[in-house]
């Protein structure tokens, strides 16, 4: 016969059980996630061959070798230039494209199409197109500007480190605006409707229900968006590296592009995984620092 179980073993066996379910997910996120990081940081702190053997623990030496190196220093500005300035203006785009496929007219399900577009994409395959089209000899840009007369000769759009990071980051804007624009959406579709009647009533102006209604019930999805692009779009690899591969002379990196390099040819196995853990404890510096202020600020309110 069954032993009846206790209130006290119940409430025990409730409490165990969502950890049992998890347990799997937590294993095999032990092992996909977890080991590998653990994986990166011993080797950030070994001697690696360039044939790939480990050597042992040299202690700081990659590290040294990175923060001596003013390769590394230009590739972090441009890290953090391309992470802020990619974030911020397709936040600010998809917000503003939110709003308006938000609305109700003609041809909206078109135009939210055409908007996802980019997104749905493979970004190799739209870094490719555009490398094409900014080429300076054969490029779709020049062709249609010299036709149309708005320029007397072909234009070399790249002719500098600065031009071709430029176009990189009008790039990662295009294929980034979409996302947004879709957490936008969904946060919008979310606010009650009866808001917008109270403010009608009180006579509220479009800007006042932008600022004191839509922004301040947007900040939870806008918060998720933010976040995941910050980490999105600081190990972005394809755009960089398809349209430049980080030149001229390795002007145009970012610390993944860079520790690719760094790792498959120059054979830098060692250093490349110091700069990984860099560019780790620092894009989790970040995004931790965003998330408390953006609580904050919820708390407060």
């Amino acid at each position: 016969m069954k032993e009846k179980q206790t209130p006290r073993a119940r409430l025990n066996r409730k409490r165990v059980e969502p950890y049992i379910w998890l347990l799997p997910s937590i294993l095999l996120m032990g092992v996909m996630i977890l080991v590998p990081i653990f994986s990166v940081f011993q080797t950030s702190f070994s001697e690696i061959s360039k044939s790939g053997i480990n050597k042992g623990f040299n202690g700081g030496v990659n590290y040294l070798w990175v923060f001596q190196n003013p390769t590394f220093w230009n590739t972090l500005k441009n890290t953090v230039i391309w992470t802020i300035v990619v974030v911020g203006i397709s936040t600010v785009l998809g917000i503003i494209l939110g709003l308006v496929l938000n609305e109700k007219f003609h041809g909206r399900k078109l135009v939210r199409a055409i908007v996802v577009f980019p997104w749905a994409t493979a970004l190799i395959i739209q870094s490719v197109i555009w490398k094409y089209i900014i080429n300076a000899d054969y490029g779709a840009l020049n062709a249609l500007l010299y036709k149309l007369g708005i320029i007397k000769s072909y234009v070399n759009w790249t002719a500098t480190p600065e031009q071709f990071f430029a176009w990189e980051c009008f790039v990662g804007i295009l294929v980034t605006v979409p996302f947004v624009t879709f957490c936008v959406l969904s946060g919008l579709q979310s606010i009650d409707t009866s808001l917008y009647e109270a403010a009608d009533v009180d006579g509220a102006t479009f800007w006042s229900r932008l600022f004191k209604v839509t922004l301040p019930l947007l900040m939870p999805s806008l918060t998720v968006s933010t976040v995941l692009n910050i980490i999105y779009v600081f190990n972005s690899f394809p755009i960089i590296w398809t349209i430049s591969k980080g030149d001229p002379a390795d002007q145009t990196h970012t610390l993944v592009t860079y520790l690719y390099k760094l790792s498959f040819t120059n054979q830098k196995v060692g250093e490349a995984a110091a700069v990984s853990v860099v560019g780790f404890v620092i894009l989790a510096a970040c995004a931790s620092v965003y998330m408390v202020i953006t609580l904050r600020s919820e708390k407060e309110e």
